[in-house]
């Protein structure tokens, strides 16, 4: 047994039933601080200690390679395992080692000799050993670099032996790729121990002479960042408390992905960077499904246009954008009539191969009775409505069953939603677009028709945009509506456009064909607090460890992990009061809020409840 929990209680002589102040009680039992943080057992093994619930393995260093780079350590501290390192530096005295250096010198210089001699082939090797002594005791002598007894100490925790030596298998792979090698202190185990806990006392003794400059080499402190020069706060480094700034206009696609159980933050950390966004001089659009953004649009003065069937706001689905400098008007064309395909499609519940022909030929047909061909000036163009194109189909043979379908998007219980022309105007630094009062059976034509609306006006002039799409299951629910997801990701960089989707449903997401190729297209992905159900889908889409999928398990609100290119680290969001203010969703913050607003109003108007 360990020395500090070999303390033996000493029988304490009887006395008399008297009344114990609870300073005289603490006192009387000896208890000392080593008691009360010592485990409440430890058993000795050769290999490893038993330590309460936890099997602890201690390790030290044995070899280093020539040359140390920089943070060598990072890769070791950054691992998701239960650790402690200790790291012993004790200086030695220059003079006496100097006389070992000019011994050591004076025996490389005679191996060089006697080859030599021998006419045997020069050693690289044992030359360049030459060279380094020879440098190394110059800087010595001018004082340039000193040298030091280095021992580095490694404990590892865990539950059970089997998952000990996975980790410790782990863990030497890792070091010995950098020609660093570690071994187990065999029957060393208590002293190991007592060695890395923070008394400052080294008793295994297992050092390396190292000198200053791969010394420095040996900081321990560095963790994963994501700090950069110029971005958004998105919040805090779990591991180490640094900034995670980042600017997702710096990837390779400006795309982000954001998976979360409902109630985990995934709207307010998206709230909390489309506020951070908008101050650098970024657009952003929301398509909303909840009406989550309705009282943020009105904070930071956007815009917001509420879409359903009774709404006074309409778009029409025949505009056409006017073509930029590197498009033709018939390549435009030839788009948005494909898109429109795409959604009369999703509309009228799918086509047969002979309708999807005959909508692509009448939709021609519509735009040619308004004059509008391959040479038409799109910006001096009234675009047809649904009701032009009805009438076109009426005319054609075949469209029997096309036309009953379509009847209620022109004149049945749905007409006001579609068949109007657009009277809205997006010109505007933050727009919400909400579907929430939309029917549950047209939520996904009518995100589809909005995202296509965007992508028009997104087309017309090249600006700094984002576009969120939030519960975006919606839209892979039907491949027509995930394919214009897909291609909006795949196509928004030429535009400056950075697409960031965010859903709860992630079996859903991943079930579509779409799904892990939006999510591939996304340099930036954020992992949130999960659900029981769909964790595995995500650990096996995003090949997590299982450290970081129990992670996700037990994260709390606005916790998880943040992707960015290569690089990861465990995120926690956080807002300003201000920040907090604009963007909560909590339901009593939400009425808190409005009573005090309520309450300055009447008193500033002297009124009375």
């Amino acid at each position: 047994m360990l020395d500090f929990l070999n303390k033996k209680e000493e029988a304490a002589p009887e006395k008399n039933v008297v009344p114990v102040l609870p300073q005289e009680l603490y006192s009387d039992t000896g208890l000392n601080l080593v008691d009360i943080i010592a485990p409440s057992a430890v058993k000795i093994n050769p290999k490893h200690l038993n330590l309460g619930e936890k099997v602890v393995r201690s390790f030290f260093i044995t070899s280093y390679p020539s040359t140390l780079t920089d943070n060598w350590l990072s890769p070791l501290i950054n691992l998701d395992k239960v650790f402690d390192i200790a790291i012993y530096i004790h200086p030695v005295n220059t003079a006496v080692i100097m006389k070992k250096f000019e011994k050591k010198v004076a025996e490389v210089q005679s191996q060089i000799n006697e080859r030599e001699r021998k006419g045997v082939v020069r050693d690289p090797m044992l030359e360049a050993a030459y060279r380094d002594l020879e440098e190394l005791r110059d800087r010595l002598q001018q004082a340039q670099e000193k040298m030091f007894d280095v021992g580095l100490y490694l404990s590892l925790y865990a539950d059970t032996e089997e998952e000990l030596s996975h980790a410790e298998a782990e863990i030497k792979s890792m070091l010995e790729s950098r020609l660093i090698y570690i071994r187990p202190a065999l029957f060393q185990q208590e002293e190991a121990f007592q060695s890395i806990i923070p008394v400052n006392e080294d008793k295994v003794a297992v050092t390396k002479k190292i000198n200053s400059e791969p010394l420095s080499s040996f900081f321990p402190f560095v963790s994963f960042d994501l700090t950069s020069d110029k971005g958004i706060l998105y919040g805090i480094n779990r591991h180490n408390s640094s900034l995670v700034l980042f600017d997702r206009f710096s990837l390779e696609n400006y795309n982000s992905i954001t998976f979360a159980k409902s109630g985990s933050g995934k709207s307010y950390a998206t709230k909390l960077e489309i506020l951070r966004s908008l101050m650098f001089d970024t657009d952003v659009i929301v398509i909303d499904p909840e009406r989550e953004y309705e009282s943020m649009a009105e904070a930071v003065g956007g815009r917001y246009f509420n879409i359903s069937l009774n709404s006074e706001h309409h778009i029409n689905p025949f505009d056409l954008p006017i073509p930029r400098e590197d498009e033709s008007p018939a390549s435009v064309l030839r788009a948005n009539i494909i898109t429109l395909v795409g959604l009369f499609r999703l509309m009228l519940g799918g086509l047969t191969a002979e309708e999807d022909a005959l909508v692509d030929r009448a939709i021609s047909e519509t735009y040619a009775l308004k004059d509008i061909t391959p040479d038409s000036d799109f910006s001096a163009i009234e675009p047809p409505l649904l009701s032009d194109f009805e009438m076109v189909l009426a005319g054609m043979e075949g469209a029997e069953s096309i036309l009953i379908k379509l009847t209620k998007y022109t004149r049945g219980s749905w007409s006001g939603f579609i068949n109007q022309p657009s009277n809205v105007d997006i010109n505007r630094k933050f727009i919400v677009f909400s579907v929430r009062d939309m029917e549950d059976d047209l939520k996904p034509v009518a995100m589809y028709l909005v995202t296509h609306f965007i992508w028009n006006a997104i087309r017309r002039t090249l600006r700094k945009r984002l576009l969120v799409v939030d519960e975006a299951w919606w839209m892979m629910k039907s491949d027509d509506t995930a394919a214009f997801l897909y291609a909006l990701a795949k196509r928004g960089r030429k535009y400056y456009l950075g697409i960031a989707t965010i859903t709860q449903d992630v079996n859903d997401f991943l079930k579509s064909p779409y799904g892990l190729p939006i999510m591939t297209n996304s340099s930036i992905q954020l992992l949130l607090k999960q659900s029981p159900t769909s964790i595995d889908a995500v650990q096996q889409a995003f090949n997590l460890t299982d450290e970081e999928k129990f992670l996700l398990l037990e994260s709390g609100v606005g916790e998880g992990i943040f992707f960015a290119g290569m690089k990861h680290v465990a995120i926690r969001t956080i807002a300003s009061y201000t920040e907090d203010q604009i963007i909560t969703s909590d339901p009593s913050q939400i009425l808190a809020i409005k009573k005090a607003k309520r309450e300055l109003a009447e008193a500033e108007s002297g009124g009375k409840i």
